[in-house]
């Protein structure tokens, strides 16, 4: 077992030590937690990344609820220490169903289940990966010069080169891509893309892109995975390579990049090991839609709201943002990235990228 696996366990069995003791001298059995709502969010200008402030809620016994929710937390880390002294691991939705056999404790719905994982992380200030707990969704797919070793199920590392050992449609990272999983060897690459659609990461891959420019593209399958955000900020700050993101031209999209640069709501508790405030977006923007006349389609009515919303969201307080919102309440027209085909397959990657790129100084 690894150092930081006997950390977890410490840091769980300490949570329910900590009950028990308080039961032994005769007190009702209370934990805090931090406030988890967006009253107790916060937003740091000098990390650029979501916080949770210093307001704290009393999970207690004294109440029906309260004591049902401490009876699941002593179940969900007994479970998780189960995993982490046989190695195995569970999805979110695994655990969900094995607190049938829970009696009193079991959730009634994988929301609770998903709740109850986020708050031991806020207690313990471990990640969800480091309890072997597993979304149902897949990580991101990684496409560029760069040489990794991932820990396999065997206790094995395998060497795996992005271009020379993977198909058209890359690595896929694990749900786990802390140190103690992968390791990078050696890299190529000058800077990351991250791309929101795989029409446009398979476009870039076919047209040669990343061996052209040294390019290491990163799939975000739409609102970006926890493991797709912490790879980026692993080859951003150990390998410094900067980064780019590249969407449609939508309010939604536009929440894509500031989830990849300033941390999202929900994650707020780890923003320092998601969030990379210094990344940048490459487009497409309302700015874009006007100098390339693209193809467009009419924002709907919570297109306009969403950005309205985005107008008051720290996270797109610069001058940049606030141009390019208001512009596209403006014009009232939202764009796709393959919108870019009206001037052939070709035009992103001979054009278009590298005219942004040039401009943001990464070419």
């Amino acid at each position: 077992m690894t150092e930081k696996q006997d950390y977890t366990i410490e840091s769980l069995t300490g949570i329910v030590e900590s009950l028990y003791d308080q039961m032994d001298n005769g007190n009702v059995p209370a934990m805090n937690i931090s406030l988890r709502s967006k009253r107790n969010i916060e937003f740091d200008p000098k990390s650029s990344v979501w916080k949770y402030g210093d307001q704290k809620s009393v999970r207690t016994a004294k109440t029906v609820k309260g004591a049902l929710m401490l009876l699941r937390t002593v179940y969900t880390a007994d479970f998780i220490k189960g995993m982490l002294n046989s190695n195995k691991s569970s999805t979110l939705r695994e655990m969900y169903y094995i607190s049938e056999g829970w009696n009193n404790a079991k959730f009634h719905s994988q929301d609770e289940s998903n709740i109850l994982a986020e708050d031991l992380e806020v207690i313990t200030g471990c990640m969800r990966e480091e309890f072997k707990l597993r979304p149902e969704e897949d990580g991101a797919r990684i496409y560029g010069d760069l040489t990794l070793t991932e820990l396999t199920r065997k206790g094995e590392r395998k060497k795996i080169n992005c271009i020379e050992d993977v198909g058209d449609s890359g690595y896929g990272i694990p749900y786990n891509v802390g140190p103690e999983k992968i390791e990078f060897k050696g890299c190529g690459a000058k800077f990351v893309m991250a791309i929101e659609t795989g029409g446009m990461f398979d476009r870039l891959v076919e047209n040669g892109f990343p061996e052209k420019y040294d390019a290491l593209l990163v799939h975000l399958k739409g609102q970006p995975t926890r493991s797709t955000r912490r790879f980026i900020k692993r080859v951003n700050e150990e390998l410094r390579l900067p980064v780019t993101v590249f969407t449609d031209g939508d309010p939604w999209s536009f929440r894509i990049f500031a989830s990849v640069a300033y941390g999202a709501i929900k994650t707020a508790h780890i923003s320092d090991y998601l969030a990379t405030p210094s990344a940048q977006f490459i487009g497409i923007t309302p700015s874009d839609i006007l100098n390339y006349d693209l193809p467009t389609d009419k924002l709907s009515e919570k297109d306009v709201g969403a950005l309205n919303a985005e107008l008051s969201d720290p996270r797109f307080k610069d001058e940049f943002w606030e141009n390019e919102i208001q512009a596209m309440l403006g014009m009232k027209k939202k764009a796709e990235q393959q919108a870019l085909a009206k001037y052939g397959l070709d035009f992103v990657t001979d054009t278009y990228l590298p005219e942004k790129l040039t401009d943001m100084g990464i070419l």
